[in-house]
């Protein structure tokens, strides 16, 4: 920002110069951030998630379903006792409908684990970029993020932040072609320099962008201390995929064990 004084000479507001390049620095900072989430979000977490389930995903999946049998014997148990507590002779018909409502959560959960399962054969499917193109890809994206993201640039239109849309989407499907087209279409944004508001502008962007930084490093931590991310070490390791198949086993054969004494037991009361 700047102002002419009589003499015609031009002064620079040291207070403006400041705040703008405070304003850049915190952009790029909140920009290879967004990065980072999003190479978290669509790139790590997917490929890690992938890799566990192709590795533990199917016993995980035999054992969660044989402890919801076993759960549900567990509760058949309980409620067919509570009818003959009261003198009652136990429907059956009616205990299963109870059941079915109770348990409806757990099979929502395995039908979850069964979607995962279909996304990580999928995603084995798919074309590997090479070297070179993945790091195209990459420095393209990083272009756009900063360029297009709806939080670093607040005045996009609906048909610029509809193209920040198509470009995440290109981003997650390595689709290297849109990310180049979308990438050409971008241009760096530009500072208020001719306003009387331009100190105002910046004051305002420095403390809404610290506030954003804040906000996504936040995300970042709890995306690296949550699934899949915090089984990262794990997938990479023979030894503990294969400690944990036996452990899955071992509770896999107790759950069945059990299942078998409610079975036993629950034919035992109806007798």
């Amino acid at each position: 920002m700047v102002i002419e004084s009589q003499s015609s000479n031009i002064i620079l507001f040291p207070k403006y110069e400041e705040l703008k390049s405070e304003v850049e620095k915190l952009r790029a900072d909140l920009s290879k951030l967004y990065f980072e989430y999003d190479e978290l979000r669509f790139v790590i977490c997917p490929n890690i998630e992938m890799q566990y389930m192709l590795a533990l995903g199917s016993l995980e999946y035999k054992l969660f379903e044989t402890q919801c049998k076993m759960l549900r014997l567990k509760r058949k148990v309980e409620l067919i006792q509570a009818k003959l507590n009261q003198q009652e002779k136990p429907d059956i018909s009616e205990i299963e409908e109870q059941l079915d409502e109770e348990f409806a959560e757990y099979q929502d959960l395995l039908e979850i684990q069964i979607e995962a399962m279909n996304e990580a054969l999928d995603r084995s499917k798919g074309e590997i970029l090479s070297d070179e193109d993945e790091k195209e890809l990459k420095d393209l994206y990083r272009k756009i993020v900063k360029a297009l993201h709806p939080d670093l640039n607040p005045d996009l239109s609906e048909a610029e932040i509809d193209l920040f849309m198509n470009a995440v989407e290109a981003y997650k499907n390595a689709d290297l072609n849109a990310i180049r087209i979308i990438a050409e279409m971008v241009d760096d944004g530009e500072f208020p320099d001719e306003s009387d508001n331009a100190l105002v502008y910046l004051t305002k962007e420095r403390d809404r962008l610290q506030a954003l930084i804040e906000h996504i490093e936040e995300e970042i931590c709890i995306t690296k201390d949550c699934f899949p991310y915090n089984m990262r070490d794990i997938v990479k390791d023979s030894a503990k995929i294969e400690e944990m198949k036996q452990e899955f086993k071992h509770l896999q054969k107790l759950y069945e064990e059990e299942i078998e004494l409610y079975k036993a037991k629950i034919a035992e009361m109806l007798e």
